[in-house]
């Protein structure tokens, strides 16, 4: 693997959808694969997530947000401006690639709810527009009457990608709560596969070899591990106060060819440029 210099950082959001499985008695998250044939992680396990557009912070979005301002976003996310846009990039990317909208009608002042055949065709086609850059999250919640659950969204950690990858994300990690009457697939496009699981199992399936994902994507996990419930891990959420960023740092041979990654606090973090 080449070693990439001078690579610019773009900014993310991802987001951790979890439920309480009435089977099992235990806490779920949604994770689904990404294809093969991806640029950036591709075959990986990841969470909902990607890139933030210019679209997703500004005055044409932000009294749409409930709960939360663009200055109360940004002291969270320790910037000087447009926080709130990451909050929104979540939602938006969730919905586009797993179908999930995290908003509420302004009617009921509850979560949208996909479970009626017309409704959910057409959020399917709004799926599709936004994806395609053809009508804003802004643009969906005027025309159906719904508000952003920004104030639902935990911010949990936030991970940049290590120096000399030939792709860096600075990505803030959320955590909420799937909505009812909503069930998440993957596109099978930029995703192919996606299931339901439990962090511990997850977590197994990736010693097993079963799940491939970074380590951002497993230390999240090891959060989710000690709740039982959506609730318990929600509420652990609001407390981890402002996380601190996490930058990996790769190690090379002589050759400057790339032996892994190294996380803060591992053996030989500190000796590493």
């Amino acid at each position: 693997m080449k070693i990439h210099e001078d690579v610019p950082v773009r900014m993310a959001a991802t987001v951790m959808l979890v439920r309480d499985d009435e089977v099992s008695k235990d806490i779920e998250v949604f994770v689904m694969q990404r294809t093969l044939k991806a640029a950036f992680a591709g075959g990986l396990y990841v969470f909902p997530g990607g890139k933030l557009d210019d679209i997703d912070g500004g005055s044409h979005i932000e009294h749409l947000c409930d709960g939360l301002t663009d200055e109360e976003a940004s002291g969270l996310l320790q910037i000087s401006s447009g926080g709130l846009a990451f909050w929104v990039a979540a939602i938006r990317e969730c919905f586009e690639e797993a179908g999930v909208l995290l908003a509420r009608d302004t009617k009921t002042g509850e979560y949208i709810r996909f479970d009626d055949a017309d409704v959910a065709a057409r959020f399917e086609a709004y799926r599709h527009e936004v994806h395609d850059g053809k009508l804003g999250m802004h643009e969906l919640c005027e025309k159906e009457s719904l508000r952003l659950a920004t104030d639902a969204i935990e911010y949990v950690s936030h991970w940049i990608t290590p120096v000399g990858e030939p792709r860096r994300f600075d990505t803030r990690f959320f955590l909420a709560r799937a909505p009812q009457a909503q069930d998440p697939l993957h596109d099978d496009g930029e995703t192919i596969a996606s299931l339901w699981v439990s962090p511990n199992e997850a977590l197994a399936m990736f010693e097993r070899g079963e799940l491939a994902m970074m380590p951002p994507t497993v230390r999240n996990l090891e959060f989710l591990q000690p709740h039982r419930t959506a609730d318990d891990a929600l509420i652990a959420a609001t407390k981890v106060g402002i996380p601190p960023a996490i930058l990996p740092r790769i190690r090379v041979d002589s050759e400057g060819k790339v032996l892994g990654v190294v996380l803060p606090g591992e053996p030989g973090y500190d000796e590493l440029a």
